[in-house]
């Protein structure tokens, strides 16, 4: 074996589950996601070189001792709180359908492009955010870098939002932008609220 070796960072696309699969040498680092019960496309699960998940599993999947609190908390993900009044990042399948209209979600619209290689990868999708009519207000195009440095995995990424349709209010807010929820184990306190 060569020392200081490159692993195979590979992208595979699955359209039909709605995601796709960032493997290093054939083993699960990440996956971008965007199922429609989340109401915005992330990354989750986001896994160690020693096969430790480091993301929460709720709302996706069940797991003992997790916290089951804010149900827009998914993977690492990029929205906000105040976009021209709408709330984007409180976002979810709990939202009750009288409270939707104060609500906007970021809809995944095209993988454009999905390059593989060695020691680094590079992802770049378009997503639409849209108020509850269907109205765009932004178009993102985001650009993620996956590369291996030794033991460390890295996740760069560079989102550019566009007005599409008038003038767009990103108004001073606690609730952006861009964001991780951890597994228990990571989070403080370890016990308790």
């Amino acid at each position: 074996a060569v020392l200081n070796a490159q692993p195979k960072i590979q992208l595979v696309e699955k359209p039909a589950e709605k995601k796709v699969d960032v493997l290093i040498d054939g083993k699960l680092f990440t996956a971008y996601i965007y199922p429609e019960t989340i109401k915005k496309p992330v990354l989750w699960p986001v896994v160690t070189a020693g096969g430790n998940e480091v993301t929460r599993q709720y709302p996706l999947k069940k797991k003992a001792g997790e916290q089951v609190d804010h149900p827009h908390h998914v993977g690492i993900w990029l929205n906000y709180g105040d976009v021209n009044g709408l709330d984007f990042w409180n976002n979810s399948d709990a939202i009750p359908a009288d409270k939707a209209a104060g609500y906007g979600t970021i809809y995944h619209e095209k993988v454009e492009k999905a390059e593989s290689g060695k020691g680094k990868a590079f992802l770049q999708t378009s997503c639409s955010w849209k108020d509850s009519k269907g109205n765009e207000l932004l178009h993102e195009t985001s650009e993620f870098t996956f590369q291996v440095q030794g033991n460390a995995r890295v996740i760069d990424r560079t989102a550019i939002l566009k007005a599409t349709n008038g003038k767009v209010n990103i108004t001073d807010n606690k609730e952006g932008m861009f964001a991780i929820r951890v597994t228990r184990e990571l989070e403080l306190p370890s016990t308790g609220k």
